[in-house]
């Protein structure tokens, strides 16, 4: 009975020698839905991760995962322990790293930043000056893409945030909104709305709209914003490029619905622009990550550019619609 007892006492010491094993198995494991791709991660055989995950299981006394033949799926209290073991997980895998960033003043670190192609051509330019002046060593990737594709580079970990727009917010990203634009009609000067000196939302129906593809926002929120107020409207030219847009606005070719974000001064002299922020809502640019992401420490810092201390408070780790 004593033998029993001292080897169940040195089992349990045992597994807890081992809790970053065991975390790291379970992290592995939901971040890539099965043992089967857990353990190829983690160079581990399958047995091996599944002994982990039934010792973390036996040793904090609750089931954390459901096993199905497709795919394994959490528990509540295996939400609530990824919640918090991936950031340690992630935050020791990269300590090494992050640990040279600190110490050799971010030399030789590296930074994969996701935005769409408005916001890499006019919103971070300065922003990425200004890093590269501070941090010239780090090798920045700034990866052009929207919509799905910026969202499954942040949930594969590909990219360390997204700097961009949100319409809707999944649940699990985290939204900091830090820039605000209004939306802007852009027509030629000549262009008989642009002697008009208010302008309602039916004056535009006449005109052919020139938008974005129908798959980006802008379209979408066009379309909204049309339908809401059963005003009629035809779009006369799908083209994808803010600067693009705006050429054939000035060539004559049509009319269209911008954010202010695209507008220059050198724009303001060659098209006549009109604030529309009493019919379509404003758009919000700011910083998107994965919820419990662990920011390294050349992130952290391009980040803190933006806005120090941004992506601290726990508003931002809430769901829902953007601010726009």
């Amino acid at each position: 009975m004593r033998d029993e007892k001292a080897g169940e006492e040195a089992g349990r010491f045992y597994y807890k020698g081992n809790r970053h094993k065991q975390l790291r198995a379970f992290v592995y494991t939901v971040k890539l839905g099965t043992l089967t791709r857990a353990a190829e991660a983690l160079f581990l055989s399958q047995p091996s991760v599944s002994l982990q995950l039934q010792a973390l299981e036996r040793e904090l006394g609750v089931q954390l995962l459901k096993r199905s033949r497709r795919r394994i799926n959490l528990t509540d209290a295996g939400e609530v322990l990824y919640e918090l073991a991936r950031p340690l997980v992630e935050g020791w895998e990269t300590l090494d790293r992050d640990f040279q960033a600190k110490v050799k003043g971010l030399q030789g670190g590296r930074l994969t930043i996701a935005a769409g192609s408005s916001t890499i051509q006019y919103l971070l330019p300065e922003l990425v000056r200004r890093y590269r002046e501070r941090f010239p060593s780090v090798h920045l990737q700034l990866a052009n893409v929207t919509g799905k594709d910026g969202m499954a580079l942040l949930r594969a970990d590909e990219a360390d945030f997204a700097v961009g727009s949100m319409l809707d917010v999944p649940n699990d990203i985290a939204w900091a909104p830090v820039y605000h634009y209004d939306p802007m009609l852009i027509m030629p000067p000549d262009h008989p709305l642009a002697s008009k000196s208010s302008i309602v939302l039916e004056d535009l129906s006449p005109y052919g709209l020139i938008l974005p593809p129908q798959r980006l926002s802008t379209y979408r929120l066009v379309d909204l914003v049309f339908q809401q107020r059963q005003v009629p409207y035809h779009v006369a030219i799908e083209v994808g490029g803010w600067e693009v847009i705006k050429e054939y606005v000035a060539m004559g070719l049509g009319i269209s619905i911008v954010t202010g974000i695209c507008i220059t001064e050198a724009d303001r002299g060659r098209l006549a622009v009109r604030n529309l922020r009493q019919y379509f809502p404003q758009r919000s640019y700011g910083v998107v990550m994965r919820k419990g992401k662990f920011l390294s420490a050349e992130a952290r810092a391009f980040v803190d550019l933006i806005r120090p201390g941004l992506l601290t408070h726990r508003d931002y780790d809430e769901s829902g619609h953007s601010e726009r």
